[in-house]
């Protein structure tokens, strides 16, 4: 194996384990519920706590990998988060499930690593496929669906954290063995200060490029964090069925993300994320529908007809949705990888945190929709119209190609040379 090829499996490997980690709460977060009484909102608070510090990572990690490299950020994430997983084992309180929340939730900012260290291994024509392959590994959140599940109903939730610990040191050890130094790291400019990385905020290709990505990764992020509870809930199923079929949504997400960013780099990333944004639509519009009992005066009496998605029609649209949102995901990094591959690691980490604080907000406004209106279908009423921003935005600035001043614009992707991190 090449070493391209083994620096990617590694590294994505390492960020499958990540992302479990940055998931931990969506399942043990049921039983916790149970233990302190929590409502919807204060629930929605605790599974997303890990995503904000995680999101807020991903942007100083992002330039760190810029300056020092991705291997060495990774390793040092990798580690540094063992401690507060292992902790939250003891925890009891409220608050300290928060506080904790917070340092665990940096094992996500490892993508903002991740992506452009594998990316430079490999030449223009096939990073597409490589940053998607990486990006396979938020498959993580389907793993933990089905592992902490089986821990929980065997050794109680407890014992998951401290599984999950000791699987960040092992993978920190596999990752240091198998990876290697970034290509041209010694002759990277190392010296760039922050600030004039930050100058890249000013194109407002990044802006759009946020909102694609608070959609397709922030949606995916809160629904496998959001799912299992939801089946418990709407359809009355045990954890371990909510957690199975939550699957059906997290692993396509997370594993045909590489198949989109192959047919990103054959048909490009506009005409990958037009498309998938439709079926999303289509997908989201019938997933809103909420459970609805109605009661027509017919000639011979009251008549009652029940309207509403039944699991076995729910799934299938689930997994749907998971395909589009993975299909975005690749999609919007093709994006990146095209327009940004000189300094691809501080686009990366403003990109990433502009999705990482839509996964962190969404479970926390869709408790408090919950709370209010009683519907449980309120969250996917909401994805339906962020995705309508998100397709107003696409058919304004690349269907009809016009700038931000109304003037006709060709659109053009920028000519990549070869990174030499």
């Amino acid at each position: 194996m090449s070493t391209s090829w083994r620096v990617l499996a590694v590294s994505t490997f390492a960020f499958l384990v990540c992302f479990a980690v940055w998931m931990l709460f969506g399942v043990i977060g049921i039983p916790i519920r149970k233990e302190l009484g929590l409502d919807a909102t204060q629930f929605g608070l605790l599974t997303a706590t890990p995503i904000l510090s995680g999101a807020v990572l991903r942007l100083p990690v992002g330039a760190w990998t810029d300056r020092f490299g991705g291997r060495r950020v990774m390793l040092v994430v990798l580690l540094a988060c063992a401690l507060p997983v292992w902790i939250v084992g003891q925890a009891s309180l409220f608050w300290q499930f928060l506080l904790l929340g917070l340092f665990l939730g940096a094992v996500g900012s490892t993508f903002a690593a991740g992506t452009p260290y594998v990316a430079r291994f490999f030449p223009a024509s096939k990073r597409g496929l490589a940053m998607g392959v990486f990006g396979a590994g938020t498959s993580g959140a389907a793993v933990n669906l089905f592992v902490a599940p089986w821990i929980v109903n065997h050794f109680g939730w407890r014992m998951v954290p401290k599984v999950y610990a000791l699987a960040l040191l092992v993978t920190a050890a596999i990752f240091w063995l198998l990876s290697a130094p970034s290509p041209g790291r010694e002759t990277r400019q190392t010296a760039v200060r922050f600030s004039e990385q930050l100058r890249v905020l000013r194109d407002p290709r990044v802006w759009k490029y946020c909102q694609y990505y608070s959609l397709t990764f922030g949606g995916f992020t809160a629904l496998s964090l959001w799912m299992p509870q939801y089946f418990i809930g709407e359809y009355g199923l045990t954890i371990a069925l909510a957690a199975a079929l939550a699957a059906c949504f997290s692993l396509p997400a997370g594993a045909l993300r590489a198949l989109g960013g192959a047919l990103s780099d054959k048909f490009g990333a506009h005409a990958m994320t037009w498309w998938v944004l439709w079926l999303a639509w289509i997908a989201l519009f019938l997933l809103s529908y909420p459970q609805t009992q109605m009661v027509v005066q017919t000639i011979r009496g009251p008549a009652s007809f029940h309207i509403g998605v039944n699991l076995w029609a729910f799934v299938p649209l689930l997994f749907a949705l998971g395909v589009a949102l993975a299909f975005g995901m690749a999609s919007t990094f093709k994006y990146l990888g095209d327009d940004f591959s000189d300094n691809l690691g501080i686009v990366t980490g403003i990109v990433g945190l502009a999705g990482g604080l839509a996964g962190f907000l969404l479970p926390i406004i869709w408790g408090a929709l919950l709370d209010w209106l009683g519907i449980r279908s309120s969250a996917f009423m909401l994805l339906y119209g962020i995705v309508w921003t998100s397709l107003i935005l696409i058919y304004f600035t690349e269907v009809k190609r016009v700038d931000f001043h109304g003037r006709d614009t060709p659109r053009t992707t920028p000519a990549i040379e070869n990174a030499s991190d």
